[in-house]
């Protein structure tokens, strides 16, 4: 503070001895300012504890030197890699990150969008809860770029990037077929979820491949994918007939996973013996797990890397097209699913 206000551009000025427009330039082009005549002007800015008006200079030009990303469920690690992965490439590009959460309301994912276009972000990313909402139309309708994130937008409106979630779901249940199971439930949901509906789809896309009996693929639904919806689920597996009950389970990610290999131990149950577990997304938990876990990977900062790209790519090139890019999940076999005595 200087004298009980906040130091002006004029008292930089004057305390380095210099105009206003040589104070401007280092601020905006010190690349045409002497290295000599910078370094004065910094150590007035330094001593006086100056800081330039951001508010201003977005105003000024139009825009801002920050992104953001709106995730969709704070509370869920794979949305934390993904933004790591967006402020890796917000970071290479010199600008900040805004990070917020809808927690799966779309009502609060609109007050989100409405303050970052006052924000004058140069590009918001969007892990939506409805792709097809009208908000996102006006979002393109404004020009603000903008990238699907995890999910995919029926029109070629804006960029996406995602996973393929339907072969996710194959590779799951084809892996639990291979370990011979015969009975494997389907744990997810809700049902207004993209991503859980294409793993469910992949699932009894294999099963029914595999010649399989579609009433032994047993679907649990959830109120959302958290551990403590896992752990309910395996309660009730646990109150199924012993006729009926499945020998394995592919959870629509690890949360749900993680909840339910808890809720098997506790009650006693072998894992994989009595039952095998597989989960979604590989997030860093799931190998440290008591019973380290079979997951599908998701490439997670890839994904929020490429799609920070994306969105710069459409903020500063005049030539941008957009892109739907999808990348393809894995398997990582481990103990939750094979027994000691198979390799993993």
């Amino acid at each position: 503070m200087l004298n009980g206000r906040t130091p002006s551009v004029k008292d930089v000025a004057a305390a380095a001895g210099v105009s206003l427009g040589t104070v401007s330039n280092v601020m905006n082009r010190p690349e045409v300012v002497s290295a000599r005549t910078r370094e004065r002007v910094e150590r007035a800015m330094a001593e006086l504890g100056f800081v330039r008006n951001e508010s201003a200079r977005q105003l000024r030009a139009g825009t801002s030197r920050t992104l953001a990303y709106v995730m969709l469920d704070g509370t869920n690690p794979f949305f934390h890699d993904v933004a790591q992965g967006i402020e890796n490439a917000a970071e290479d590009a010199d600008l900040s990150l805004f990070i917020c959460n809808s927690n799966s309301r779309s009502a609060r994912e609109e007050v989100h969008l409405d303050r970052l276009l006052q924000q004058r972000v140069q590009g918001i990313l969007i892990t939506p809860v409805d792709p097809a909402a009208p908000h996102l139309d006006e979002l393109s309708r404004r020009g603000v770029p903008l990238v699907i994130v995890d999910r995919v937008r029926g029109a070629d409106s804006c960029c996406s990037v995602s996973v393929n979630d339907v072969l996710g779901g194959r590779i799951a249940v084809e892996h639990l077929a291979e370990q011979g199971h015969n009975r494997v439930a389907f744990v997810g949901g809700p049902d207004s979820l993209g991503q859980v509906g294409e793993r469910l789809q992949g699932a009894r896309e294999i099963w029914q491949s595999l010649g399989k009996d579609p009433d032994d693929l047993i679907y649990l639904p959830t109120e959302a994918l958290t551990v403590a919806e896992g752990r309910s689920a395996g309660e009730r597996l646990a109150g199924l007939p012993a006729r009926r009950r499945p020998t394995a389970a592919f959870c629509a990610n690890d949360l749900l996973a993680l909840g339910l290999l808890q809720q098997s131990i506790g009650a006693g149950l072998r894992v994989p013996d009595d039952l095998a577990i597989v989960g979604f997304d590989d997030i860093e938990f799931a190998a440290a797990a008591a019973v380290p876990l079979t997951s599908v990977r998701q490439p997670r900062q890839e994904l929020g890397r490429a799609a920070a790209q994306l969105v710069l790519d459409e903020a500063t090139n005049p030539e941008h097209r957009h892109q739907q890019l999808q990348f393809q999940p894995e398997l990582v076999a481990r103990a939750s699913t094979v027994s000691r005595g198979r390799a993993l």
